[in-house]
């Protein structure tokens, strides 16, 4: 009996230092000298309690999430911050590893928010859902958040508006809807994505105070004009995507962008001859009409030009040249005299109905002192084949996952 006494409180006693070892070394997870940094073991903690969040991940990246070393996480960048002179978490990039939470639930609030030395945030083809939480933009060198491709909603997260560091901002492919805020174009980025939302009321007028070089506004639900202000941004901005609105109006100032599938009206205004570096200009499924400028045929470095479905009825020599090489497509509008055109029908019907548009005049504009046809360069007056131009970089935003 006592033998059995005996080796039954051993075997207590060996439980109880095994419990006890398993609870030291849990303490030493936990303890700021199992870290190279204090700020890194706040980021432990940021990980860890987000980890507890995340119930789907097909690529099991969790399971690199374990240790003291957060940064040989999956996903996850390292680098002395400057200002602290201590290592820290700079960097998430979770592109592609849709993740999904508990319940259909993955809040970004209680992580992008904690991370307090984010650079930057890149999670494309996840399962966030929400909002941007209050607290991100006090991150002090934020500069890219791409949140394209997850399943956020709401009104526009107005929080990206106070990070003021920003330089890349991809909201596209969620469901963000109501309107877009002015202030948004006061925003110091290169790159501003809104494709695929539910956005809509009219595009502020404050756009032609953007510096941005890339914006698309594509499938949304926009309507009214496209603002004047544009003209004040075209030394700035490369491409700008407004394709599938519902927009309206007069064009009367125009740079680098795609305005195809909306319900702009009038002759293609002459200072579009202005472009002298438009590559790609796609004005196709509106309601433009009346000649085509002979100068927008004439511009250097044209690759592509897409003026089908629409009502121009009339083509000049320059023009012709570009329908020969492939150059320009203008089917199915009221040129009677070439092939796939809309029927003399349909052409009168459309021409039935009075079209005016406000402050005509300004169609007449050409503020760069265009050259003359005459003076025009040998290249420019070449029949042979135009180089292609790249892919624009605005196009690519047009599929969900990851440029």
């Amino acid at each position: 009996m006592m033998s059995s006494n005996i080796s039954f409180c051993a075997s207590i006693l060996f439980s109880i230092c095994l419990l006890h070892l398993c609870l030291q070394h849990d303490q030493v997870e936990a303890q700021p000298g199992g870290f190279a940094s204090p700020r890194l073991r706040n980021a432990f903690n940021v990980i860890q309690n987000f980890k507890s969040k995340i119930q789907s991940d097909p690529k099991r990246v969790t399971a690199t999430w374990v240790g003291n070393n957060v940064c040989n996480y999956t996903g996850f960048t390292c680098a002395v911050v400057p200002d602290f002179k201590q290592r820290s978490v700079i960097g998430v990039d979770f592109n592609g590893f849709l993740f999904g939470g508990k319940g259909s639930r993955l809040p970004l609030g209680g992580f992008i928010d904690k991370l307090d030395d984010l650079v930057f945030f890149h999670a494309n083809s996840n399962n966030f859902t929400g909002t941007v939480p209050p607290g991100t933009a006090k991150h002090r060198f934020f500069y890219e958040l791409d949140l394209s491709n997850n399943k956020l909603s709401g009104a526009f997260p107005t929080e990206v508006l106070a990070a003021s560091n920003l330089t890349f901002l991809d909201l596209r492919f969620n469901t963000f809807n109501n309107s877009v805020p002015s202030t948004v174009f006061n925003l110091d980025v290169d790159v501003l994505f809104l494709n695929n939302n539910n956005l809509f009321q009219q595009i502020p007028r404050t756009l032609g105070s953007t510096p941005a070089h890339y914006i698309t506004f594509a499938n949304n639900k926009f309507s009214g004009t496209i603002p004047r202000s544009i003209g004040q941004a075209s030394n700035t901005l490369y491409e700008v995507l407004f394709l599938k609105n519902g927009l309206s109006g007069n064009l009367k100032q125009s740079t680098v962008f795609d305005v195809s599938f909306n319900q702009l009206t009038g002759p293609i205004p002459l200072s579009f001859g202005c472009l002298s570096n438009v590559q790609l200009l796609n004005l196709a499924n509106n309601k433009f009409y009346g000649a085509v400028p002979e100068s927008v045929c004439q511009l250097p470095k044209l690759a592509k030009l897409t003026l089908a479905k629409n009502w121009f009825t009339q083509v000049g020599p320059q023009c012709r040249k570009l329908i020969r090489k492939g150059v320009l497509d203008i089917k199915l509008n009221c040129i009677l005299d070439l092939p796939n055109q809309r029927s003399a029908a349909d052409c009168a019907n459309f021409f039935s109905k009075p079209r005016q548009c406000p402050n005509e005049r300004s169609l007449t504009i050409i503020p760069c002192r265009r050259r003359s046809s005459s003076s025009t360069s040998s290249e420019e007056k070449s029949d042979g084949p135009q180089a292609l131009a790249p892919a624009p970089l605005s196009y690519r935003t047009l599929v969900p996952h990851r440029l």
